[in-house]
């Protein structure tokens, strides 16, 4: 008999909860562990939902993708941005070859899909999903089959906004996300015909984004017996159950498994008005300096006065205004490298409100990719080794701030996520040495039956 691939997602999942927080009742994962090996899964820069999760079942880097986060420049104007979408990956997934290799194949949720694409099986839509009402499920019979599922309920690909200070509301609607995808889930893996079988839940994301401050002391906004306190905790050893639920129903005995996450998780200490510093030191020319709290992209740039802007988030990224290139650009091309220097040289050194140095990186794209598609960031900034997040609003009173600008946010994401190998007949080794994202393709096709040869990379 074939062997076949179950892949469970859990997006943002971090080690840290799930390996040293032993205390924690998560019988399901910590089994998986003992039958096979775990450990650290190094993420792909930026270490972000997507691309991360297409870096991982296409084994091709960002540069590779041309995909550097949900909002990519389609060209070198000032104002050409467009959305990641499915159609955004050229290159083909794990589920691409397995389908050519006549496998059946079922995927929920892994981002991005949506809109979904063609399988020999079934895909359903990821957090991009617009709405239930959209067509995102291939084929779009496999909708209708859902909502009698759910009994009339709305399937939820995400939580209207994870960013609220309404905590016990988006609590009841990650569970309520996560309870209705597990409904599906249960039912599909026990009646339809499958060979690989992977789904993402998004709820560990949310969750830690949510809720991060309440349980974690080192946190500046952590309050010590706070009605919170228990929430991720909980959440866990819920969604352990979950899944024991869901692998009773695997013939475990020709099923091989991976548990995965596309990048950890971290407190988060504030925030860099990166913009803001910019326009401080002279980089970044607008034509009025706003009264109020203002994005960037609200403003009236003087571009012809610019050399440099950036957008924020959980990473920053920077783009040079370069003469020939931009349409105003204001660097000529021979005077970047040294630019570039000057200009990070200056970014290292923004020190902590405290004036403690932070451990910030920067990358160039032409560095850490193997090629570089699409409009890339000319550098990309990891503010104290991810403890800051980038913040791009303009208009605060200097370049720190402990409110996130985009709605509350506790965490920020960390570079390694997790992986749990269970193989059906393997014994036990344990922790073992981290393992790479990119690495990831080969090692599911295999353990789904295919043989190198049937595939490509």
């Amino acid at each position: 008999m074939d062997p076949r691939l179950l892949v469970i997602g859990l997006d943002c999942a971090a080690g840290e909860l799930i390996f040293e927080r032993t205390d924690w009742r998560l019988p399901t994962l910590r089994g998986l562990m003992a039958r096979g090996s775990y450990g650290r899964l190094q993420s792909v820069m930026p270490a972000i939902t997507i691309p991360a999760w297409a870096c991982m079942v296409t084994g091709k880097d960002p540069g590779e993708l041309g995909i550097y986060g949900f909002r990519n420049r389609t060209d070198h104007t000032y104002s050409g941005l467009a959305l990641t979408t499915s159609l955004s990956v050229k290159e083909p997934a794990v589920w691409d070859h397995l389908s050519r290799a006549g496998k059946k194949v079922i995927t929920v949720g892994v981002p991005p899909s949506f809109p979904p694409k063609p399988v020999n099986g079934i895909q359903v839509g990821c957090f991009l999903t617009p709405s239930a009402q959209s067509d995102y499920t291939y084929p779009s019979s496999a909708r209708e089959e859902i909502a009698q599922l759910l009994h009339g309920c709305e399937y939820l690909t995400d939580c209207t906004n994870f960013r609220t200070d309404d905590k016990d509301d988006l609590l009841r609607q990650i569970y309520d996300m996560t309870e209705r995808r597990f409904t599906i889930l249960n039912d599909w893996i026990e009646k339809k015909p499958w060979d690989f079988f992977m789904f993402v839940e998004i709820g560990t994301d949310r969750l830690h984004h949510g809720f991060w401050k309440f349980f974690d002391p080192k946190h500046r906004g952590y309050e010590p017996g706070n009605r919170f306190e228990g929430a991720i905790q909980k959440y866990y050893e819920d969604l352990d159950v979950m899944l024991g639920q869901l692998l009773e129903k695997v013939d475990q005995t020709c099923t091989n498994i991976y548990v995965v996450s596309d990048h950890g998780a971290k407190r988060m200490d504030g925030g860099v008005a990166i913009a803001q510093w910019l326009i401080q030191e002279g980089y970044l020319a607008v034509k009025s300096y706003p009264d109020r709290l203002t994005p960037l992209n609200k403003l009236e740039i003087d571009w012809a006065n610019t050399s440099v802007w950036a957008e924020g988030g959980y990473y920053s990224r920077v783009f040079l205004n370069i003469a020939g290139r931009e349409p105003q650009g204001t660097i000529a091309p021979s005077e970047v490298e040294q630019f570039v220097a000057e200009l990070s040289q200056k970014i290292r050194a923004i020190p902590r409100p405290d004036g403690s140095p932070m451990a910030t990186q920067i990358f160039r794209p032409e560095d850490i990719y193997r090629t570089v598609r699409g409009v890339a960031p000319d550098l990309m900034v990891y503010f104290d080794d991810l403890l800051w997040r980038a913040v791009g609003t303009v208009g605060y009173d200097g370049i720190y701030t402990f409110e996130n600008d985009t709605g509350p946010d506790d965490a920020n994401h960390a570079q390694k996520g997790i992986f749990i190998e269970a193989l059906a007949g393997d014994a036990g080794r344990g922790m073992i040495e981290d393992w790479d994202i990119l690495d990831m393709p080969p090692r599911f096709l295999r353990a789904a039956g295919l043989a190198a040869a049937q595939y490509a990379g």
